[in-house]
């Protein structure tokens, strides 16, 4: 069955372009690719961009875009979408210029997210160059890294009739972690190419359609050294340095200015759908990934450390 085969970018509706721009190429390392008055591009790679930065109040996730292989993969997947009964509309040459696509295809998901359904994102025609990567991000034929999407109650067979049996996304695995004493964490990850998932989807308490977008890079020192420059630039973390027991990404998360994260890692598993197993697993986290919230509170309940004299003086 001809389906996506990558999300090539995503659209951010923010409040604030200056700190977005702060964010992705101070702190993050990626390029700045173009700056207007109500919108900016952000680059990982040789593409024209990976990320859509546009003003306005929603801050938050406003449009996904998905490529597809070719022209005929994309009409057959439109009619398949439209024989399910979708509305799909095409999306006409200003928004295919805008996206910089070949062709565009709009839809949306059963949580009411606007999809974009595309071919031929353009090449930026200057190399890409970060001011702070020591490596790359990774991207190719994993696209542009992955998502996490809130479900709002919507039900795992909805979505996936959904993500995996219209647009040809295959599960990878499943976590169902007790989190807190009547709390579960139930999430579902899919992918579409080698990337261990583009996509997953978790029922979490929060007003956002996104939790998180990944982005990974080649050199294991960036995740320390972006790191060391979030946190010098005081940008609030969601979780520390950790490891995940499902795609192995080394990686840490930090908040955006817009409230939701981004999780920044390296050494992803690469999935072989010729020998790959979907495994429940009972944790979102091998190690790690502590709340830095609860990291202050274990520090400042450790002992002084041995040869160390504190007054009660000192302490304050």
């Amino acid at each position: 069955m001809s389906g996506v085969k990558e999300l090539a970018y995503v659209v951010y509706e923010v409040s604030d372009l200056a700190e977005w721009e702060h964010f992705g190429v101070d702190l993050l390392g990626m390029q700045l690719g173009e700056r207007g008055t109500d919108h900016l591009t952000l680059r990982l790679d040789e593409k024209a961009h990976r990320w859509i930065v546009t003003r306005g109040p929603a801050d938050d996730l406003v449009v996904s875009g998905y490529e597809v292989e070719d022209d005929a993969g994309l009409d057959a997947l439109v009619a398949r979408l439209r024989a399910a009964g979708l509305r799909v509309e095409e999306g006409g040459a200003a928004l295919a210029a805008a996206r910089r696509v070949e062709r565009v295809f709009t839809t949306t998901d059963p949580m009411g997210n606007r999809l974009e359904l595309v071919t031929g994102l353009a090449e930026a025609g200057t190399p890409f160059v970060s001011a702070s990567l020591l490596g790359e991000f990774v991207t190719g034929a994993g696209g542009a890294g992955h998502q996490v999407l809130l479900a709002h109650g919507v039900s795992r067979e909805e979505y996936l009739a959904f993500y995996r049996d219209l647009l040809g996304f295959r599960i990878s695995d499943i976590i169902v972690e007790e989190v807190s004493p009547g709390v579960v964490a139930d999430l579902i990850f899919l992918h579409c190419n080698g990337r261990h998932h583009s996509v997953a989807f978790g029922d979490m308490p929060s007003p956002k359609r996104t939790h998180h977008f990944m982005v990974e890079v080649t050199d294991i020192r960036d995740v320390g050294l972006a790191y060391d420059r979030c946190m010098d630039a005081k940008q609030p973390f969601e979780m520390t340095l950790g490891m995940h027991p499902n795609d192995e990404m080394f990686s840490f998360y930090v908040f955006t200015p817009s409230g939701f994260s981004v999780e920044y890692g390296w050494g992803g598993l690469i999935i072989d759908d010729a020998t790959w197993q979907v495994r429940t697993l009972d944790r979102l986290h091998s190690w790690g990934h502590r709340p830095p919230g609860v990291v202050a509170d274990l520090l400042a309940a450790a002992p002084p450390a041995p040869g160390t004299d504190v007054h009660e003086g000192d302490q304050g």
